[in-house]
């Protein structure tokens, strides 16, 4: 590859100060992309939780007195009622009252699969999917159930939904954040130390100048240096970060569905973090490239 056996009239690549380039470039490439990773997935995240549960609602029927959920005579009344409410509501498209094996399955997961789920009471539990083309007034459908159908209560799932975006909104941009800092401060990084290897070799670029060596030329030598020890440091730190993704993707497939489910990251994100070492190289290049110019206006 003729860019890594590139001849340079400075010997840069014995210079110590920018040994620790690579060193520095890789971690913050993997804390960009576990960040960015993040950002990604909880995009990914957002997306579906609107789109699945935006458009539901949660109706709940306590079990009458002496009665176990769906088993007892007053409960299932109770349930027809709430149904004939639901299916005679405009905008409601579709009403099901989930059977006593589905509430036990919801359950089981964090009070285990055993038979005294099924004598418990427990509250009744319908679901109940919204028209895309009628608005429901929430407020008087929870009204006219509360007046009908002591005991019922209607959950909106919109509520803390929002409430969940908002806060997975404030997590993405604390991600991106930290990846405009990370930038900045290898940029910084970098600016210095391309700042002290000029000083180093101050003498040789004062008899590069002296031969008719132009301004470009000896920001072109550092530049082409601090690609390659970017591109490298970054190749190291996507080296460290596929495992991770991979591990988070590997145990998501593992899940049986449920609320965090599809936790992988997008081929959107994949391609983006592929591309960090190469952003990060072209950082660290144009970083060195500024930083040349502005010390030769200074020695000059």
């Amino acid at each position: 590859m003729t860019f890594l056996t590139k001849r340079s009239d400075l010997p840069l690549e014995k210079d110590a100060s920018s040994k620790f380039v690579p060193w520095l470039v890789a971690p913050m490439v993997f804390l960009s992309a576990v960040a960015l990773a993040g950002a990604f997935i909880l995009s990914t995240l957002i997306a579906r939780w609107d789109r699945d549960v935006s458009g539901t609602l949660t109706v709940e029927i306590a079990a009458a007195p002496g009665e176990a959920s769906l088993s007892g005579d007053r409960t299932r009344a109770k349930v027809e009622q709430t149904l004939r409410i639901l299916e005679s509501t405009p905008g409601v498209a579709r009403a099901r009252a989930l059977t006593q094996e589905q509430l036990v399955n919801l359950l089981a997961p964090w009070l285990g699969n055993s038979d005294l789920l099924r004598e418990l009471p427990l509250p009744a539990l319908l679901d109940v999917t919204l028209s895309q083309d009628v608005n429901v007034d929430l407020a008087a459908l929870s009204k006219t159930l509360a007046q009908s159908v002591p005991g019922a209560s209607l959950d909106d799932h919109r509520i803390w939904l929002a409430r969940l975006i908002r806060l997975s909104r404030a997590i993405q941009w604390l991600a991106v954040s930290i990846v405009v800092l990370i930038g900045v401060v290898t940029s910084a990084t970098v600016y210095f130390a391309t700042r002290t290897a000029m000083a180093v070799h101050h003498d040789v670029i004062e008899v590069l100048h002296l031969i008719g060596a132009a301004d470009s030329y000896i920001a072109r030598q550092f530049a082409d240096r601090a690609l390659l020890l970017g591109l490298k440091g970054g190749l190291f730190g996507l080296g460290l970060t596929i495992p991770v993704v991979a591990m988070i993707n590997f145990g998501t497939e593992q899940m049986e569905g449920g609320f965090l489910a599809d936790l992988s990251l997008p081929l959107l994100g994949w391609v983006c973090v592929l591309l960090l070492p190469l952003v990060a190289a072209l950082l660290a290049m144009l970083t060195a490239r500024a930083a040349v110019y502005r010390s030769l206006a200074q020695m000059l």
